[in-house]
């Protein structure tokens, strides 16, 4: 499971439609504490789009059926996303995201 960015990296850079992205794919698992992978980059050091890509990936993980789990409920998403915040996610990208999240009926 955590070579799926490096894989999806090689994937995008073979091709010259995707390799202006594969940097973000390559870095959506790198967490804002440098405790990520594949590199354990932290902060600002993790590109902007990978740190987005971050935050809907994780969003998407914890509100969709899994093989292994049923979906979970949005009062519990929104609160484990902002208990991680500042740890495996962007503080400034998880206020954002979750002002909107809170505040529409997405």
């Amino acid at each position: 499971m955590r070579k799926h960015p490096e894989i999806g990296y090689r994937i995008a850079m073979a091709s010259p439609e995707f390799a202006p992205v594969a940097e973000y794919i390559l870095a959506h698992h790198e967490r804002w504490d440098g405790n990520g992978y594949p590199n354990r980059i932290c902060g600002e050091n993790i590109p902007l789009l990978a740190r987005i890509l971050a935050l809907a990936d994780a969003y998407d993980a914890m509100t969709q059926d899994r093989v292994y789990r049923k979906a979970l409920p949005r009062d519990v998403v929104l609160n484990e996303i902002r208990q991680n915040s500042g740890t495996q996610f962007d503080p400034y990208i998880t206020a954002a995201f979750l002002d909107v999240l809170e505040n529409t009926n997405l």
